[in-house]
């Protein structure tokens, strides 16, 4: 189960750049193709390059999720009881988390391949249904759950053999929260997200010198 989780991470962050299409499945695989390309950049490659690699993600990653809704989805019940700031100090906080593990994920992902099976639309919303073929044959069920804005379809959830994505974190973060309280877990996201910062500076600059 851990190895799948790992092949939907990566496989999530593939879906980073989610153009105007006609429908959620032909966004998905536009966005695969997207950044592939990244990917598969010569000029992009290696640790040296790693903080290019992740700006040019990050930079497409906002095109396609709608971050403000899954972190409203995550925080659940709680997101009522925040201030519009704490709102947004924690929406950066968690996107920044997303965005710099899936990439460090990505630097090990290869050979798997995106099979899309069928799609479900009710109004705004759509559940993209695929399977992930490993290069080992393993098949892992992965459902995005995706709504549209302005045109776009955008991500806000996935799930992996049934289980969600969005689900797990409201899971972990509330419990932070009901043992401790809202501080600690915007805390405990900013310390994360800091030691992945000097884990990227030390890989790049682990090549450089």
């Amino acid at each position: 189960m851990r190895r799948s989780l790992r092949v939907a991470i990566a496989v999530l962050a593939l879906a980073a750049t989610a153009a105007p299409a006609d429908s959620p499945t032909a966004a998905l695989r536009s966005a695969v193709d997207a950044v592939l390309k990244i990917l598969e950049d010569p000029a992009l490659r290696g640790d040296a390059r790693v903080k290019e690699r992740r700006l040019a993600l990050s930079r497409v990653a906002e095109q396609a999720f709608d971050f403000p809704e899954i972190a409203r989805r995550v925080l659940g019940r709680y997101w009522r009881e925040r201030t519009v700031g704490e709102r947004e100090e924690f929406t950066t906080l968690f996107r920044e988390l997303l965005e710099r593990t899936y990439s460090s994920l990505l630097d090990r992902f290869g050979g798997e391949k995106v099979v899309y099976l069928d799609e479900s639309v009710d109004g705004d919303f759509a559940r993209v249904q695929t399977n992930i073929l490993t290069p080992r044959g393993t098949v892992v069920r992965v459902a995005y759950s995706m709504l549209e804005h302005d045109g776009r379809w955008l991500i806000v959830d996935i799930s992996v053999e049934n289980v969600s994505y969005v689900v797990n974190y409201r899971s972990q973060f509330n419990e932070i929260i009901q043992a401790s309280s809202f501080p600690a877990l915007v805390k405990r996201l900013r310390a994360k997200t800091e030691e992945l910062r000097r884990a990227e500076s030390t890989r790049a600059r682990g090549r450089t010198e």
